[in-house]
């Protein structure tokens, strides 16, 4: 759950400051990108954990409402994630992140991994425990699943874990963070994966894999609101776009026109997009 505090200016450490409003609004990234997965038709599961808290009975309901399937999703006694954001008038922002009830989803248990085999695509992210990404990739990889890593939050990787990746989603940061060299170079990254997405924010995306192609996807011209959830709307669609059996190339031109679609919304995951939103400016 983001807890979001808009004030003139962000407090010094021991100084409280007298805010101008606050929302509270459902997030997480791995529940982002499975709405955003869902609303763009694809038959979505979501795997995780939510606390025992009213925040986590909120966070539910939001994905069950988006048609996302939530039948595995545990329920940990306790907190579920926080974060609580403050935010300045210049768009500045300090984040303290509690990771609640993300930090139990420790393993795997049997009936996880026989969804995770029945699957076309895999999408994981870094906000839960990095071992228990290995053990989905890994399952994932067992049962011929396809998958993808979205290397967000930018965390220290486990050794094989990118053996067990079929495509890689990152921003420059998060390329630097795997690589620490030169972002723009994706040879480095194809050295470990075999297929690259790096996300460019308003440029677009750039696609390249180890058959030697290597292509900067333009992005859609749309009026911007807020960029907030571009990223996960973006990596849900392409999720979708591959399991539908897309050319990733192709996949990744509908994946822009999601995050084109997402932007000219305020808000997270009540800003991502349907799939006649998306279709519709892919048309262009």
């Amino acid at each position: 759950m983001d807890l979001v505090g808009l004030a003139p200016r962000l407090p010094r450490p021991g100084e409280t400051v007298l805010g101008d409003d606050f929302v509270m609004v459902p997030g997480g990234k791995g529940a982002n990108q499975a709405i955003a997965a869902a609303r763009a038709g694809g038959e979505t599961t979501f795997l995780g954990a939510i606390g025992s808290d009213s925040f986590g009975v909120t966070l539910g309901a939001r994905l069950a409402a988006t048609g996302v399937d939530t039948a595995h999703v545990r329920t940990s006694y306790g907190s579920s994630g926080v974060a609580v954001i403050m935010v300045d008038r210049s768009g500045e922002n300090s984040i303290l992140v509690s990771p609640g009830a993300n930090r139990t989803f420790t393993d795997l248990t049997e009936s996880e991994r026989d969804r995770i085999a029945a699957a076309d695509v895999l999408l994981c992210q870094q906000e839960i425990p990095m071992a228990t990404v290995a053990a989905a990739l890994t399952a994932a990889r067992a049962a011929g699943t396809r998958t993808i890593l979205n290397a967000a939050p930018a965390r220290e990787l486990p050794p094989g874990l990118l053996d067990q990746v079929d495509l890689l989603v990152v921003n420059e940061t998060e390329a630097r963070a795997i690589t620490g060299g030169d972002a723009s170079d994706l040879s480095a990254l194809l050295a470990l994966v075999p297929r690259v997405v790096l996300t460019l924010s308003g440029a677009g995306s750039r696609y390249a894999d180890r058959e030697g192609r290597d292509v900067h996807v333009p992005a859609f011209a749309v009026e911007v609101a807020d960029t907030t959830a571009a990223g996960d709307a973006f990596t849900g669609a392409l999720a979708v776009a591959w399991a539908e059996g897309r050319d990733l190339l192709d996949a990744v031109r509908w994946a822009n026109a999601a995050g084109a679609a997402c932007v000219r919304k305020v808000g997270a995951s009540n800003a991502l997009p349907d799939r006649s939103e998306i279709d519709a400016i892919f048309a262009r």
